[in-house]
């Protein structure tokens, strides 16, 4: 599971699954089989991720 993505969408952006979905141009359940870790994310989509939330690309995908 993908905990910062998670911790930065409900709690810093309080954006849904759909609202992060819809930006990366994806279905809500595609993004929640990655958000889960099922699925892995593209190249574009962690960088669209990463201009979304602000943050650098290994704070959101990186464990800590």
């Amino acid at each position: 599971m993908q905990y910062n993505l998670l911790k930065l969408r409900k709690y810093d952006r309080k954006m849904s699954q759909a609202d992060v979905a819809k930006y990366l141009g994806i279905a809500t359940h595609t993004y929640n089989q990655k958000e889960l870790g099922n699925r892995e994310f593209t190249q574009d989509e962690m960088f669209k991720l990463a201009k979304l939330f602000g943050k650098p690309i290994d704070d959101i995908f990186l464990p800590r």
